[in-house]
Protein backbone atom coordinates (compact mmCIF):
# COMPACT_ATOMS: atom_id res chain seq x y z
CA UNK A 1 0.00 0.00 0.00
CA UNK A 2 1.54 3.32 -1.01
CA UNK A 3 2.99 4.99 2.03
CA UNK A 4 0.31 8.30 1.35
CA UNK A 5 -2.66 6.09 1.46
CA UNK A 6 -1.75 4.36 4.87
CA UNK A 7 -0.83 8.24 6.61
CA UNK A 8 -4.43 8.90 5.50
CA UNK A 9 -5.65 5.95 7.18
CA UNK A 10 -3.65 6.72 10.33
CA UNK A 11 -5.04 9.52 10.62
CA UNK A 12 -8.72 8.06 10.77
CA UNK A 13 -7.52 5.30 12.63
CA UNK A 14 -6.23 8.77 15.42
CA UNK A 15 -10.17 10.12 14.68
CA UNK A 16 -11.94 7.00 16.22
CA UNK A 17 -9.84 6.46 18.85
CA UNK A 18 -10.24 9.93 20.22
CA UNK A 19 -13.51 10.05 19.32
CA UNK A 20 -16.95 9.35 21.60
CA UNK A 21 -18.17 5.70 20.44
CA UNK A 22 -22.28 6.76 20.53
CA UNK A 23 -20.94 9.94 18.03
CA UNK A 24 -18.93 7.71 15.83
CA UNK A 25 -22.49 5.07 15.80
CA UNK A 26 -24.47 8.17 14.63
CA UNK A 27 -21.81 9.19 11.76
CA UNK A 28 -20.87 6.02 10.84
CA UNK A 29 -25.35 5.01 10.20
CA UNK A 30 -25.52 9.04 8.36
CA UNK A 31 -23.40 7.87 5.94
CA UNK A 32 -23.68 3.85 5.70
CA UNK A 33 -27.05 3.22 6.21
CA UNK A 34 -29.31 5.99 5.67
CA UNK A 35 -27.56 7.47 1.97
CA UNK A 36 -28.23 4.64 -0.65
CA UNK A 37 -24.94 6.29 -2.51
CA UNK A 38 -22.66 4.98 0.12
CA UNK A 39 -24.63 1.59 0.48
CA UNK A 40 -21.75 -0.64 2.09
CA UNK A 41 -23.34 -3.53 -0.63
CA UNK A 42 -21.72 -4.39 -4.07
CA UNK A 43 -24.12 -4.70 -5.95
CA UNK A 44 -26.81 -1.87 -4.95
CA UNK A 45 -24.53 0.21 -6.67
CA UNK A 46 -24.39 -1.73 -10.10
CA UNK A 47 -27.90 -3.54 -9.75
CA UNK A 48 -30.21 -1.50 -7.32
CA UNK A 49 -33.29 -3.49 -6.55
CA UNK A 50 -33.42 -5.39 -10.43
CA UNK A 51 -33.30 -9.08 -10.40
CA UNK A 52 -30.07 -9.47 -11.82
CA UNK A 53 -28.77 -8.50 -8.30
CA UNK A 54 -30.34 -11.58 -7.10
CA UNK A 55 -28.59 -13.93 -9.52
CA UNK A 56 -25.14 -11.97 -8.53
CA UNK A 57 -25.35 -12.71 -4.97
CA UNK A 58 -26.11 -16.57 -6.17
CA UNK A 59 -22.59 -16.24 -8.24
CA UNK A 60 -20.65 -14.58 -5.29
CA UNK A 61 -21.62 -16.90 -2.48
CA UNK A 62 -20.90 -20.00 -5.05
CA UNK A 63 -17.42 -18.13 -5.52
CA UNK A 64 -16.78 -17.97 -1.75
CA UNK A 65 -18.15 -21.66 -1.10
CA UNK A 66 -16.25 -22.92 -3.76
CA UNK A 67 -13.19 -21.21 -2.34
CA UNK A 68 -13.91 -23.00 1.12
CA UNK A 69 -15.88 -19.77 2.39
CA UNK A 70 -19.32 -20.32 3.86
CA UNK A 71 -21.26 -17.02 5.55
CA UNK A 72 -22.30 -17.99 8.99
CA UNK A 73 -23.24 -14.03 9.86
CA UNK A 74 -26.30 -12.43 8.78
CA UNK A 75 -25.20 -10.42 6.04
CA UNK A 76 -25.48 -10.42 2.11
CA UNK A 77 -22.52 -11.65 0.06
CA UNK A 78 -21.86 -8.46 -1.28
CA UNK A 79 -21.34 -6.76 2.17
CA UNK A 80 -18.37 -5.19 1.36
CA UNK A 81 -16.79 -6.05 4.88
CA UNK A 82 -17.75 -9.81 4.20
CA UNK A 83 -16.27 -9.50 0.93
CA UNK A 84 -13.24 -8.46 2.49
CA UNK A 85 -12.97 -11.17 4.63
CA UNK A 86 -13.18 -13.20 2.12
CA UNK A 87 -10.22 -11.92 -0.06
CA UNK A 88 -8.14 -11.93 3.24
CA UNK A 89 -8.64 -15.72 3.04
CA UNK A 90 -7.45 -15.83 -0.74
CA UNK A 91 -3.45 -15.52 -1.93
CA UNK A 92 -2.48 -11.96 -2.29
CA UNK A 93 -2.31 -12.42 -6.84
CA UNK A 94 -6.29 -13.83 -6.45
CA UNK A 95 -7.54 -11.23 -3.36
CA UNK A 96 -5.89 -8.09 -5.62
CA UNK A 97 -7.10 -9.16 -9.04
CA UNK A 98 -10.47 -9.91 -7.55
CA UNK A 99 -10.82 -6.48 -5.76
CA UNK A 100 -10.27 -4.79 -8.51
CA UNK A 101 -13.80 -5.97 -10.33
CA UNK A 102 -15.45 -3.70 -8.55
CA UNK A 103 -12.78 -1.12 -8.02
CA UNK A 104 -15.06 1.30 -9.63
CA UNK A 105 -17.65 1.25 -6.97
CA UNK A 106 -15.08 1.63 -4.37
CA UNK A 107 -13.87 4.55 -6.16
CA UNK A 108 -17.29 6.57 -6.61
CA UNK A 109 -17.84 5.74 -3.03
CA UNK A 110 -14.76 7.47 -2.04
CA UNK A 111 -15.34 10.41 -4.05
CA UNK A 112 -18.62 10.68 -2.21
CA UNK A 113 -16.76 10.38 0.76
CA UNK A 114 -14.99 13.29 0.04
CA UNK A 115 -17.69 15.50 -1.07
CA UNK A 116 -18.65 14.73 2.59
CA UNK A 117 -15.29 15.35 3.84
CA UNK A 118 -15.38 11.90 6.02
CA UNK A 119 -11.88 10.85 6.63
CA UNK A 120 -13.40 6.82 6.06
CA UNK A 121 -12.61 7.71 2.35
CA UNK A 122 -9.05 6.89 3.14
CA UNK A 123 -10.70 2.82 3.31
CA UNK A 124 -11.74 3.23 -0.07
CA UNK A 125 -8.93 4.92 -1.42
CA UNK A 126 -6.50 2.04 0.09
CA UNK A 127 -8.30 -0.42 -1.12
CA UNK A 128 -8.51 1.20 -5.14
CA UNK A 129 -4.65 1.32 -4.77
CA UNK A 130 -3.93 -2.22 -4.11
CA UNK A 131 -6.19 -3.66 -6.28
CA UNK A 132 -4.83 -5.12 -8.96
CA UNK A 133 -7.28 -3.26 -12.13
CA UNK A 134 -7.25 0.44 -11.15
CA UNK A 135 -10.97 1.67 -11.80
CA UNK A 136 -12.05 3.30 -15.18
CA UNK A 137 -13.19 6.61 -15.23
CA UNK A 138 -15.79 6.36 -16.94
CA UNK A 139 -17.66 3.60 -14.81
CA UNK A 140 -16.51 5.77 -11.88
CA UNK A 141 -18.15 8.70 -13.35
CA UNK A 142 -21.21 6.93 -15.03
CA UNK A 143 -21.73 5.49 -10.94
CA UNK A 144 -21.62 9.25 -9.36
CA UNK A 145 -24.45 10.47 -11.97
CA UNK A 146 -26.66 8.44 -9.69
CA UNK A 147 -28.36 10.86 -6.85
CA UNK A 148 -26.60 11.55 -3.44
CA UNK A 149 -28.90 12.98 -1.58
CA UNK A 150 -28.26 14.63 2.09
CA UNK A 151 -29.03 12.12 4.70
CA UNK A 152 -30.79 14.79 6.57
CA UNK A 153 -32.88 15.16 3.57
CA UNK A 154 -35.75 12.78 4.52
CA UNK A 155 -37.65 13.85 1.15
CA UNK A 156 -34.67 13.19 -0.99
CA UNK A 157 -34.07 9.86 0.87
CA UNK A 158 -37.81 8.52 0.21
CA UNK A 159 -37.32 9.48 -3.05
CA UNK A 160 -33.99 7.34 -3.97
CA UNK A 161 -35.22 4.27 -1.84
CA UNK A 162 -38.56 4.16 -3.42
CA UNK A 163 -38.28 0.52 -5.15
CA UNK A 164 -38.10 0.82 -8.98
CA UNK A 165 -39.99 -0.45 -11.61
CA UNK A 166 -39.43 -4.63 -12.17
CA UNK A 167 -39.04 -5.44 -15.70
CA UNK A 168 -38.94 -8.41 -17.28
CA UNK A 169 -38.18 -10.20 -20.86
CA UNK A 170 -35.20 -9.03 -23.12
CA UNK A 171 -35.97 -5.84 -22.54
CA UNK A 172 -35.29 -6.03 -18.47
CA UNK A 173 -31.83 -7.74 -20.21
CA UNK A 174 -30.38 -4.75 -22.32
CA UNK A 175 -31.17 -2.02 -19.28
CA UNK A 176 -28.87 -3.66 -17.13
CA UNK A 177 -26.43 -1.91 -16.06
CA UNK A 178 -24.04 -3.94 -15.93
CA UNK A 179 -24.58 -5.81 -19.17
CA UNK A 180 -22.19 -8.39 -20.32
CA UNK A 181 -19.15 -7.06 -19.27
CA UNK A 182 -20.32 -6.04 -15.66
CA UNK A 183 -19.09 -7.35 -12.58
CA UNK A 184 -21.86 -9.97 -12.56
CA UNK A 185 -19.80 -11.73 -15.82
CA UNK A 186 -16.83 -11.06 -14.21
CA UNK A 187 -17.01 -12.60 -10.85
CA UNK A 188 -19.02 -15.80 -12.80
CA UNK A 189 -15.38 -15.56 -14.54
CA UNK A 190 -13.42 -15.92 -11.64
CA UNK A 191 -15.50 -18.43 -9.75
CA UNK A 192 -14.21 -19.97 -12.69
CA UNK A 193 -11.47 -19.28 -12.22
CA UNK A 194 -11.35 -20.15 -8.48
CA UNK A 195 -12.76 -23.67 -9.33
CA UNK A 196 -9.47 -24.92 -11.89
CA UNK A 197 -6.52 -24.82 -9.70
CA UNK A 198 -8.24 -27.60 -7.62
CA UNK A 199 -9.38 -29.21 -10.38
Amino acid sequence: MPLAAREKLDVLLDELAASDLYDLQERYGLLFDRSRSLALHLFEHVHGESRDRGQAMVDLKTLYENAGFFITANDLPDFIPLFLEFLSTQPIAAARELLGQPAHILAAIAERLERRESNYKAVFDALVAIAEQQPERDAVEELLKGPDPDPMDFAALDAAWEEEEVNFGPAAQSQSSCGRDGLQSRLRHASRAVKSPAA
